[in-house]
């Protein structure tokens, strides 16, 4: 375990509260017209996601402080608990529904997202497998397979609720960590044509996912319905040109774009501040991802770089789902933000899980 510690990485810091202090601007610049009529106060949303960074900002300080290798000492207690409460989610009358998942435990707008908190326990877990059998990640049998294998279970868990964006940032998240620690690349081509199968086959039987493909390939194909997210976030992203309309002036939160607050925040963020406020949030994610290769190449031991790989893949490729989809390129799904969107269980897992790369940070000789 190591003892030696230094100060956190300030950059990641500092990259860290400039993305939450955009994020609790946009959030009330996007929810304020929505929340004034559907809860008579402009400020609910605004309210709510400041009070989950105040909790998310005091548990990052507090995990930064934590030896990483805690995490390793309880990573299988940690992931017994996630598996637990994505088995209550799914009981009625104690998981609650939401735009047709039953994704959430609690009661009102306070409750948290099981399959949120599983991404990071299942980082916690797999970077303690690996960095166990690190030397026998090239045997598919004895390397590959369990290490998916506890993947695939949660999962199948995720998709019963049905969650198809957390379960896929989660997937995508292991396959990095598994590859880095050394993978054979001709296991992974087998694996992904069975994926694709997979894949395929959960499209194919829901309906509404055949919409969503279709209406990604073709949004103006069903304009009123599968297509039309799509089609607003454009008509958003488009008018902002180069500079935006302005901080607040943005036309599509005026009941054109549905919840604009949480996973499209993006497309009123272009709509408002433009081509230069979209890529200044651009590179704000790339320099934290920067500080984040660095810590995970400087930590000193396999746990701590496996730790860091797999934070660092679950941020970056959420980042780039939820652009993607924001700006058409990718279909659309469910998917946050980081530091950004509202909603109260994916900012604290982001912030908790930046707390444990500040601690990383620490021990890393870089």
């Amino acid at each position: 375990m190591p003892t030696k510690r230094t100060a956190p990485d300030f950059i990641l810091i500092l990259v860290t509260f400039t993305l939450l202090a955009i994020g609790l601007i946009m959030v009330y610049s996007a929810s304020a017209i929505w929340a004034e009529y559907k809860f008579h106060d402009s400020f609910f949303f605004a309210k709510r996601q400041t009070l989950f960074a105040v909790i998310g900002v005091l548990a990052m300080f507090f995990i930064m402080n934590i030896n990483y290798w805690t995490w390793r000492t309880w990573a299988k207690a940690i992931l017994i608990v996630c598996f637990v409460l994505l088995i209550l989610v799914l009981i009625p009358g104690i998981g609650n529904v939401r735009n047709g998942s039953r994704s959430w435990i609690g009661v009102g707008a306070f409750s948290i997202q099981p399959s949120e908190f599983m991404k990071l326990a299942m980082i916690a877990f797999l970077a303690k497998f690996l960095s166990e059998r690190q030397k026998q990640i090239t045997s598919f049998k004895n390397g590959l397979v369990p290490s998916l294998g506890i993947a695939f279970l949660a999962f199948a868990m995720i998709m019963l609720q049905p969650d198809l964006g957390t379960g896929t940032v989660m997937i995508g998240t292991c396959v990095v960590m598994i590859f880095i620690a050394g993978a054979r690349i001709s296991h992974f081509a087998f694996l992904g044509l069975l994926g694709v199968a997979g894949f395929v086959a959960l499209i194919v039987s829901a309906p509404y996912r055949i919409k969503r493909i279709t209406s990604f390939l073709d949004p103006w194909s069903d304009p009123q319905d599968s297509g039309f997210q799509i089609i607003q976030s454009l008509y958003a992203i488009g008018p902002g040109g180069l500079f935006g309309l302005g901080l607040g002036e943005s036309r599509q939160k005026f009941f054109y774009l549905p919840e604009p607050q949480t996973d499209f925040i993006f497309a009123i963020l272009s709509e408002e501040l433009g081509f230069i406020g979209g890529s200044f949030i651009i590179l704000l994610f790339a320099l934290l991802l920067w500080r984040g290769i660095r810590i995970a190449l400087g930590a000193p031991d396999l746990y701590g770089s496996f730790l860091a790989v797999g934070i660092i893949a679950m941020v970056a490729i959420q980042v780039m789902i939820n652009i993607g989809v924001v700006t058409g390129l990718m279909p659309v799904t469910g998917i946050t933000l980081p530091f950004l969107s509202y909603g109260g269980s994916s900012l604290t897992l982001m912030l908790m899980a930046i707390g444990v790369l500040l601690n990383i940070s620490r021990y890393s000789r870089y």
